[in-house]
C-alpha cells in the first residue's frame, strides 16, 4: 500500500487537477471474501462528507460550502482518501460562476475514477446543523461482557437461544479498525438493522470490538461485517451501516443492505 498518495509526502495544488484522484480496485478485497462482483450479496452506497470544500467567484471572492457524495456499492473502484482531498483541495483558487458549476466538475470527475454515476450535493456550511442521528432503538455497548480477541471472527457471531424471531436496531459506538497505509486508527459507530431469528446482544459486541486491531478500508469493514451477519446468523434481511468520524475533512459512511434501499445522510454528534 505504500504507493498510495494516502502514504507519500504530498505538495498542496493549487490549480484544478482531477489527475490527482486514485482509484482503488473493489475486486481484490470481494475476491478475499468470496464475493463475486457479477453477482454482489448486497445493495448500498459509501455517503462520503466534505467539511472543507470551497472555491472563487467570479469576482475572486472565497465560497465555501459542503458536499456530500454518493458512490454506488457496484462501483469499480473506491477513491483513495487522501487523493481526494488533495482533489478537493486543487478547487481552493479556481474561479466558478456558482455552485451548479462546481457540482457538475466533482461529479463528472468522480464518476469517471469510479468506473460509475456519483451524486454530488452541495450545501451552505449552516445546512448540516441539524443533520444528527436520533437515538437508536437500542445500544449495546453497556453490556458486561470478556473480550479477547481484535481481530475479525466470524464464529463469535451466534443467534440468541430459542430461535425468536425479531426486529430490531441495534448500534455499538465502539467500532475501531486500521487504515491499511498509514496505519491510523479509524474510529466509528455501526448500526445493524436486521429482522430474523434474534442476534446475541453480547456476542455481537465482542464480534464489534473484535476490528480493534484489524486492518481495512472503511467500505471493506462494513461489507465483512455484512457477509459476517448473513453467514453465521442468517437474518431475513439485513442492513449494516457504519458512521465513521472524519479525518481530513472526510467522513466515509458506507451502508450494505440485503433490499435496494437509500439511506438518509444524518450524521452522528461526534461527526
Amino acid at each position: 500500500m505504500g504507493f498510495l498518495p494516502l502514504g507519500q509526502k504530498t505538495d498542496y495544488v493549487s490549480e484544478y487537477d482531477p489527475g490527482l484522484l486514485f482509484p482503488i480496485a473493489r475486486v481484490d478485497k470481494w475476491r478475499d471474501m468470496g464475493i463475486e462482483s457479477e453477482r454482489l450479496p448486497f445493495h448500498g452506497e459509501d455517503i462520503w462528507n466534505a467539511y472543507e470544500l470551497s472555491w472563487l467567484n467570479k469576482k475572486g471572492k472565497p465560497i465555501v460550502a459542503m458536499a456530500e457524495f454518493r458512490l454506488p456499492c457496484s462501483s469499480p473502484n473506491i477513491i483513495e482518501s487522501k487523493s481526494f482531498k488533495l482533489y478537493l483541495n486543487s478547487l481552493n483558487q479556481m474561479r466558478y460562476d456558482d455552485a451548479f458549476e462546481v457540482q457538475q466538475i466533482l461529479e463528472d470527475d468522480l464518476s469517471k475514477v469510479a468506473g460509475a454515476p456519483v451524486g454530488v450535493i452541495i450545501r451552505d456550511v449552516d445546512a448540516m446543523e441539524s443533520l444528527v442521528v436520533l437515538t437508536p432503538d437500542y445500544c449495546i455497548d453497556d453490556l458486561d461482557v470478556e473480550v479477547t480477541e481484535y481481530h475479525p471472527n466470524a464464529s463469535l457471531l451466534v443467534n440468541k437461544l430459542g430461535g425468536e424471531k425479531v426486529e430490531e436496531r441495534l448500534v455499538s459506538h465502539l467500532l475501531k479498525s486500521n487504515c491499511p497505509v498509514t496505519n491510523q486508527p479509524d474510529w466509528g459507530s455501526v448500526f445493524i438493522d436486521y429482522r430474523g431469528k434474534q442476534i446475541d446482544h453480547a456476542a455481537l459486541l465482542k464480534y464489534v470490538a473484535s476490528f480493534r486491531e484489524h486492518t481495512d478500508f472503511h467500505e471493506q469493514c462494513v461489507e465483512r461485517i455484512f457477509i459476517d451477519i448473513m453467514t453465521q446468523c442468517k437474518p431475513d434481511s439485513l442492513v449494516v451501516y457504519a458512521r465513521y468520524v472524519r479525518r481530513g475533512g472526510l467522513d466515509i459512511n458506507p451502508y450494505r443492505s440485503t433490499e435496494s434501499i437509500v439511506l438518509g445522510n444524518d450524521r452522528l454528534s461526534r461527526q
